[in-house]
């Protein structure tokens, strides 16, 4: 059955003519200044600089010193509806992620109430054929209320359109139920997503455990609490032959242990964030909330194989579990504040400056992982190439800004890249064949 996964609000078909941006697309073997045709909101043809026609009526956008690239796909997403708000929408949320040079993002189910049930399911795919400015899928919980005791109606879930099922924000403390929830998704499809953290040796920590947070004296999250989750669910997914995701992986033993089973056949894949790829626990010094979340932001040698991982392809992709939450929420200390930081404005820029222009990670590598969530969910990968649909970022990547000095898409500004200056700005975003963002640049009609 064909079922559709990913909903969004209707957008007029692009007619769209971008002249002279080099195009990098590391699928289809694109590097290099290009022409590219943009037809009832697909791609139509690309050319030499200056050697397509322009169609009457189609917007011309002068792409000399500027990249265009395969827009961003993110699997992790918190986009706080139904019943937060206050702290995100899908309106704010989907226009954060263009905004960011997204054409897809994928939104967790730790709502209020939680999304575990077809008719919820229902209702907020019908919101966001009504308020979603790019493609958004959902991701329903594994078990009824995030509470690990009860499996949710998986097949019904994926008949209504889930793209796959996460307690998100909570692990799947029993093995016995994730094994159960694995072989009822072998029967159903779709892939498990998850947050990988024992409790009990998590207990109440609100950081790293390590130098810093015995310095602070603050009781700590130690790396073991993730990492002996990751090898025992993918041994758990070896034994189902199953499907699992591992969500914003953080630390050197997780990585290990990915590269481990997928090495022994196991289908696992893993994820890792902008801020555990380009922060560690040091930030944590300043006791600025917006450096909380979890996992930690954990040590240099955590940092430095993460970054290992998505360079030789142990972890697949970039996503960034954008977690919103009010300012009055964060603006309390430390140890009180709630977890997480927004990050779907910032992550390509961050990378970008902090990663790339060092010679840290190539350009081509970073977009491929920045699409790459797409593929983990059995979604096509955005690509340029002749006929495929239009999801296309533009980017100036010699221009500078500041984060937060212009405020935000997001409802929320928990950024924990708040006052830095970033190298690369978002020009234009097309995402599933519409323009969803765009920022001045010479355009002519």
């Amino acid at each position: 059955m064909n079922v559709q996964r990913l909903f969004h609000a209707p957008a007029a078909p692009a007619e769209l003519l971008i002249r002279g941006a080099h195009a990098l697309d590391p699928r289809t073997g694109l590097d290099g200044p290009h022409d590219v045709l943009v037809r009832d909101g697909a791609i139509a043809q690309l050319g030499a600089p200056g050697s397509l026609p322009a169609p009457d009526g189609a917007d011309v956008v002068e792409g000399e010193g500027l990249h265009l690239f395969p827009a961003f796909f993110d699997p992790h997403v918190h986009l706080r509806t139904p019943g937060q708000e206050h702290k995100e929408t899908l309106v704010t949320g989907t226009a954060a992620a263009a905004a960011g040079g997204y054409c897809g993002i994928v939104a967790m189910p730790n709502t209020s109430p939680t999304l575990d049930d077809a008719s919820g399911l229902r209702a907020l795919i019908a919101q966001a054929e009504h308020d979603a400015k790019v493609p958004v899928g959902f991701m329903p919980a594994i078990t009824r209320g995030l509470a690990g005791t009860d499996l949710t109606e998986m097949a019904e879930l994926r008949d209504a359109g889930a793209l796959g099922f996460t307690d998100d924000g909570r692990p799947v403390v029993s093995a016995g139920m994730l094994r159960r929830a694995l072989q009822y998704q072998r029967l159903c499809g779709g892939v498990l997503a998850l947050h990988e953290e024992d409790p009990s040796l998590s207990g109440h920590g609100v950081m790293h455990e390590g130098a810093v947070s015995a310095r602070l004296g603050m009781e700590g999250i130690p790396s073991i609490s993730e990492s002996t989750m990751v090898a025992r669910d993918a041994a758990l997914a070896a034994y189902e032959q199953g499907r699992v995701h591992f969500q914003h992986l953080s630390c050197v033993e997780s990585v290990e242990a990915l590269a481990a089973w997928k090495a022994a056949g196991a289908q696992v894949s893993g994820e890792a964030s902008p801020h555990h790829l380009t922060l560690t626990d040091d930030a944590v010094l300043s006791l600025d909330s917006r450096f909380k979340m979890n996992p930690p932001l954990r040590t240099e040698a955590d940092r430095q194989a993460l970054i290992a991982g998505l360079r030789d392809g142990t972890i697949e992709c970039i996503a960034t579990d954008h977690a919103p939450h009010a300012r009055h929420e964060k603006e309390v200390p430390f140890e009180e504040a709630p977890m997480g930081v927004t990050g779907l404005e910032t992550a390509f820029p961050v990378i970008y400056t902090d990663l790339v222009l060092p010679g840290v990670l190539p350009l081509g590598l970073v977009v491929e992982r920045m699409t790459a969530g797409a593929a983990l969910l059995d979604l096509p990968t955005p690509q340029i190439a002749v006929d495929a649909p239009a999801n296309l970022v533009l980017l100036d990547l010699g221009a500078e800004w500041e984060v937060g000095a212009r405020g935000y898409a997001s409802k929320s500004e928990n950024s924990c890249f708040e006052g830095r200056t970033l190298r690369g700005v978002v020009r234009l975003t097309v995402a599933a064949g519409g323009v969803v963002h765009r920022t001045p640049i010479e355009v002519a009609a």
